[in-house]
């Protein structure tokens, strides 16, 4: 009776203070992500093909269960343990991270993951990336180091170190994401400017010479090819694809289970999933689900306006800004504003990595978001 009353108590006490409105954008985002698993994906393939094909939705759906525990657990703990915690974890994820050259499973000549018992196929990098926002963060405000340069120089190795070790997956969006969120973190952070577009052209000068006279990167050099040249490539034709989709989608789309990019482009269900959705649904389905995305901006963006502590500004600024940038790419690959990436739609994308990593961001923010307590 009283360990169900500590729960109960535990709950009440995480409910009062939680931003309820952040953790209703959240679980609508997650919600729209499972509707569309569920139409576009499982139940229309049964229908049609009378075959049981729900195990999609099913998984999808347990993973978002497994994030919504993250969430309550990452959001109901101390801000001081949080910010302990995470750093254990980002060791804990850096080591898978180190590990996929060694014993990673390859996929469509890429090394990005790992199997592990009781989560196949599971991206390091997804776990990585939510707690390198939390070391920059800490590292940044630290007041053990005045040198603000030194600083910068030690968040600069850590990121490059990881973005080195996905460079020879290789993974260059998730390298890219990963550069531009350091960027986002010392830009706010008060950085000179001159410092800043200086550290972004040598890693320009970097990834040019790269993709010209590494064997690893031709592959990038391939799509930048492609993308510009709409002939040729793989992958610049599944781009067309699912922009033919959007466009054939019209306003208000084709109907639930009437699209067909989903069989014509592998794995469009993450990569290409805003396609699916405008062409069953339509164009106003996106601009719905791009508005939820705006709130949750600027619901966040407004908390960071009234927090007084530097690096509770930092960690949630870097948080919404890594799920902007993902969505933006994701976005943008689909329509054809950027080269393919291999980007999840953040909430939405099916993929268990994803989900999780997704999770703890959401966790991070509704943590440093609560009521402050006096």
């Amino acid at each position: 009776m009283e360990y169900n009353k500590s729960i109960f108590n535990l709950y009440y006490e995480w409910w009062k203070n939680i931003d309820k409105f952040i953790f209703f954008l959240i679980i609508m985002l997650f919600v729209t992500g499972l509707f569309f698993s569920l139409v576009s994906t499982s139940l229309l393939v049964s229908d049609k093909l009378n075959t049981n094909d729900y195990a999609f939705f099913f998984k999808h759906l347990s993973f978002v269960f497994l994030g919504i525990l993250i969430i309550f657990v990452l959001s109901s703990i101390n801000k001081e343990k949080l910010f302990k915690v995470s750093i254990a974890f980002f060791i804990f994820s850096f080591i898978f991270l180190s590990l996929v050259p060694i014993i990673g499973v390859e996929v469509n000549s890429a090394q990005r993951w790992i199997d592990l018992y009781f989560l196949p196929r599971f991206q390091p990098i997804e776990l990585v990336k939510p707690f390198l926002i939390i070391l920059i963060s800490l590292i940044l405000s630290s007041e053990k180091y005045r040198n603000i340069y030194f600083k910068y120089l030690f968040t600069f190795l850590i990121t490059l170190i990881i973005a080195l070790l996905l460079a020879a997956q290789p993974d260059i969006g998730q390298t890219l994401l990963v550069f531009f969120s350091w960027s986002v973190l010392i830009f706010i952070s008060g950085i000179n400017v001159i410092f800043l577009i200086t550290s972004c052209f040598i890693l320009i000068i970097a990834l040019y010479f790269s993709i010209n006279f590494l064997p690893k990167f031709v592959y990038i050099k391939n799509r930048l090819l492609s993308f510009f040249n709409t002939e040729t490539g793989t992958h610049n034709a599944q781009s067309e694809k699912a922009i033919d989709s959007i466009t054939s989608g019209g306003y208000f789309g084709k109907g639930i289970g009437e699209g067909t990019l989903k069989n014509r482009v592998p794995e469009a269900h993450t990569d290409y999933i805003i396609s699916i959705i405008s062409e069953e649904f339509g164009v106003i389905a996106i601009i719905l689900i791009l508005l939820m995305f705006l709130i949750f901006i600027y619901s966040v963006f407004k908390k960071v306006y009234l927090e007084n502590e530097e690096r509770a500004k930092l960690v949630l600024v870097g948080c919404i800004s890594l799920i902007l940038l993902q969505a933006m790419i994701h976005i943008g690959v689909n329509i054809r504003l950027f080269p393919t990436t291999g980007m999840t739609l953040p909430f939405i994308s099916y993929g268990g990595s994803s989900i999780i990593s997704v999770s703890i961001l959401s966790g991070i923010i509704l943590n440093l978001t609560k009521r402050k307590i006096n």
